[in-house]
Order: structure tokens, then sequence, then C-alpha cells
């Protein structure tokens, strides 16, 4: 039997119908959106620059609960939309995400196509174009596997929910490694997400706790810093079983996070970062690569990790940045799925919290 706080967590759920936002649910996506661009950024630079700078610690200590908690969030209010219509589903869930794939994945060809003719030719980049709609390019293999995540997960409703989780943790252990992203991230990554959708209501509890035990929750979240960094430190976080757990550690610890800043009323860039996840998940590669470029040829700031952080910074205020600029020059389909791409009609009600 639920507990009164399961059941007020559901009721918090349910009521999301009839709500814009939930504030600590933006504050978790702006953290997790900053740690994936922060994770390509220092990474980037690193791996032009030949050594490893500062921020690369804080790389490695968010990469056990990094993606895991994006996943597990944007699986979080699949319960209120499951059920709907496959016409209307596959819209919201699939035609989305797509269309946004198709045009971003084209922008990054745009930009890196002459680097790749000018070492196999235009005939391959042609090629590698294609190719990019059956493995994933780059920095946006994220938008191309949720689809599949909702697609599988409304095919299996039916199903016993313990034995689809039991599954998924086991893909999880297995590390499955075949060479095609899709197949790997999905192996890797579809428990999180499965969980955010089966344990919802348990979030919800979890969220609600923070917020009305501010102390308790400070203090795990220091307990669980200590032994995550420990664990990364010590080179047992890439261990079978101990990664699944860090990996639900780290986005309960993200999420505790992101109600305590709510509660608060604190870092409200990083609410609005949330708000706009998926704008920054698009754009930043442009002002990455750039400033990534430009600092490293120019050689103007020696130190790795400082530039690491710059690289970092203007990734994300970068792609907002993209983002404002595309809106005053009427460029919206960059961000804005136009009215031809909709298979389904637009839903006149509130608007839900977007799974980005």
């Amino acid at each position: 039997m639920a507990s009164s706080g399961t059941s007020a967590a559901s009721g918090e759920l349910l009521n999301a119908s009839a709500a814009a936002r939930v504030d600590w649910v933006d504050y978790a996506k702006g953290i997790c959106i900053v740690m994936v661009v922060m994770m390509h950024s220092v990474l980037g630079v690193e791996l032009a620059a030949g050594e490893t700078g500062f921020m690369h610690v804080l790389v490695a200590f968010a990469k056990p609960f990094r993606m895991p908690d994006f996943f597990l969030i944007s699986g979080l209010f699949l319960p209120l939309v499951i059920d709907r219509d496959w016409r209307t589903y596959l819209d919201r869930k699939v035609v989305h995400f797509a269309y946004f794939y198709v045009v971003w994945v084209t922008i990054q060809f745009g930009f890196k196509a002459p680097a790749f003719a000018a070492e196999t030719g235009w005939r391959d980049v042609g090629l590698l174009y294609l190719e990019s709609f059956i493995e994933p390019f780059g920095t946006l293999w994220f938008i191309y596997l949720l689809p599949v995540f909702f697609i599988v997960t409304k095919l299996t409703r039916k199903f016993p929910p313990l034995a689809i989780w039991l599954a998924a943790a086991a893909l999880e252990t297995a590390r499955i490694t075949t060479g095609w992203t899709a197949i790997d991230e999905f192996c890797a990554r579809f428990v999180y997400f499965y969980s955010g959708y089966l344990f919802a209501p348990y979030v919800f509890a979890l969220s609600d706790r923070a917020r009305n035990h501010p102390a308790r929750a400070v203090a795990a979240l220091a307990t669980w810093t200590l032994v995550n960094a420990g664990l990364v430190a010590f080179g047992a976080s890439e261990w079978k079983i101990v990664s699944l757990m860090l990996g639900f550690a780290g986005a309960c610890a993200i999420i505790t996070s992101g109600t305590l800043l709510a509660r608060a009323h604190w870092c409200n860039f990083l609410r609005f970062c949330g708000e706009h996840s998926i704008v920054i998940y698009l754009a930043f590669f442009l002002p990455m690569a750039s400033t990534r470029t430009l600092l490293l040829r120019t050689g103007i700031i020696p130190d790795i990790g400082t530039v690491s952080l710059i690289v970092t910074i203007v990734g994300v205020i970068g792609s907002l940045a993209i983002w404002q600029a595309a809106l005053r020059l009427h460029a919206d389909f960059l961000f804005e799925r136009p009215d031809a791409f909709w298979i389904a009609p637009k839903k006149a009600g509130p608007v839900l919290q977007p799974a980005e």
C-alpha cells in the first residue's frame, strides 16, 4: 500500500497537468544541461590541447550520473501522456524530436562538411550525412534516442513493469558494446528513462521530503558527494552494479539539489537553462567549438582549465544568444516546430513539462 507521502506525490504529478512548469524539475534540468555542455567543452579542449586541466576533475565526478539523471527526468512526466492515441503520441514524442534532429544534424554538417571533404572527399561526406540517420551524429545522440525510449515504453506498457525494469537494469549491467551508438546507449540508458516513468510518484515524494527537511537533504548531499568522489577516484565507479547504483544516487542528488535551489530561489539562471534545455542542447556546439578554436590557436590564455571553463560558459550563453537571434530574425523554425510538421492537432490546454 502506498504511503501518504507517495500518495501526495502522485497527486502532485497529476496536478502537473494543470501547471505550466514544475520549479525543481527546471532547476534539475538546468544542472543537467550545464554538465552536458561542460563535458563536451572540457573533453574537447583537452583533446585538442593534449593535456588536462582542473575542470577534468568536475567532469570525472559527474560522469556516473550526468546522463542517468537527464534520462530519468526525461521520463518523469510520461505517465501523464502515455495513454494518448498513437497519432498524438507519435507527434509529441517522436516527430517533435525527429524534426529537430534533422534540422540540427544538417546545420552541424554544414559547418563540418568542408573539413570532412578535405580529408575524404565530398562523396564520403554525403554518405556520412545519410549515415547520421542510422548512427547518431556527434552531440545529437540524446535527441535521437529519446523517441526510441518513448516508443519502447508505450509498446511495453502492458507488460509487467518489474520485468521491464529488471531487463533494462540487466542491459545496463551487461555493458553491451556493438559499436552502434543507438544500440549501445539504449542498453546503457533505458533503465534510467524507464525508472523516471515507473517511479515518478516516488521521485516527487523525494522532492517533497527535501523541500520539507532541507537540513537532512543537505547532509545527504554531503554524504553522497564524498561517496561519489571516493568511488570515482578509486576507479570503482565503472564497476558493474556500482555504476547502476551511482547513476540512481546521482539522479536523486540532482533532484534534491534542484528542489533546494527552488526552495531558496537561488541560481535562477539554472532554472532558465532548464526551461530552455533543448535550445542549449541543440545549439551549444557552435559557440563551444568556435571559442575553443579561438582560444587554443591564439594561446592568449595558457591554462587549459581556464580555457575549458570559458568554453563551457560561452557554450551555454552562446546557445541562448543564438536562440534569441533566431527569434529576432524570424528563424523560429530552428527552435520551434512549424505547423507543417505536426501530424496531430496542437493541444489547446496548458503546456506540460516537456521531456527535453
